[in-house]
């Protein structure tokens, strides 16, 4: 909206000098569409963000943090800021902290720590990045192990018990924490390859892991793709086409649109 103002400020004056003197509206004055320009480069980030997180055709979930990390790094203050620029920056960072603490928060550091262009958690104090790890592992241990069709194993022998009467070492399993840290070393790939094409090609190097990819980065980031979907219903069921009473039926022309899109 603040990009077509600017963009047509000289045909919108024009506009509202000619009903002058019927209506007496009133044009924004240079100092205030100055503000607005200003405003309109702090808001292109969010647009960028908003359009990204909204996509539905690439993972969109563990972007969230990355994103958010890199809104308030770009509303941070800074000394040549004048004051109303300070004043949004600061309600700004106030309101997306507040979005952000009624999120939830583990599901997104989960998601972002299993994909492999975000690895690394720098969107992350460094603080906060062992404990996702930690619930990286605990969680892949949790996980059962891959079907193999092989002989029962044989009865397991009595451990001795002097080799489990010690509290010192952890309880865990330790190939877990292994694939967790050669996940870890692992290089992270570019920002234009998908994470779900890795992890089809790495799911035999990480069985334990793969799943719990799959689980996380399925989520969407927003409802926005359901939204679309619900739109393209509401278009498709009108009174133009009373006689599509069959649910089948508009069940196969939001199918047909979608694929004629995809085509396209």
């Amino acid at each position: 909206m603040i990009t077509r103002l600017l963009r047509n400020k000289d045909a919108v004056r024009a506009t509202l000098e000619l009903h002058q003197q019927r209506s007496k509206p009133s044009m924004l004055t240079n100092a205030e569409l100055e503000k607005i320009e200003k405003l309109e480069a702090l808001l292109e980030p969010c647009r960028y963000v908003t359009e990204l997180l909204g996509g539905e055709l690439y993972i969109s979930c563990s972007v969230v943090l990355p994103a958010l990390c890199h809104l308030l790094r770009v509303m941070e203050g800074c000394d040549d800021d004048p004051g109303y620029v300070l004043r949004f920056k600061a309600a700004f960072t106030a309101d997306l902290s507040k979005w952000k603490e009624s999120t939830n928060v583990q599901w997104l550091k989960m998601a972002t720590a299993l994909d492999p262009r975000f690895k690394d958690l720098k969107c992350l104090p460094r603080s906060e990045r062992e404990a996702v790890w930690k619930s990286v592992k605990e969680e892949s241990a949790q996980q059962p192990e891959p079907h193999r069709e092989t002989e029962p194993d044989p009865p397991k022998k009595k451990m001795n018990p002097l080799l489990t009467a010690s509290d010192s070492e952890e309880e865990g399993d330790p190939t877990s924490d292994m694939t967790v840290d050669r996940y870890r070393s692992e290089p992270s790939i570019s920002m234009e390859d998908c994470p779900l094409k890795w992890w089809s090609e790495h799911t035999a190097a990480y069985p334990s892991l793969a799943p719990l990819a799959k689980k996380y980065l399925a989520t969407p980031a927003t409802t926005v793709p359901c939204e679309r979907l619900f739109s393209l219903s509401g278009h498709i069921v009108q009174k133009k086409r009373a006689a599509l009473s069959s649910t089948d039926n508009v069940t196969r022309l939001v199918c047909v649109s979608n694929w004629l899109k995809e085509k396209k």
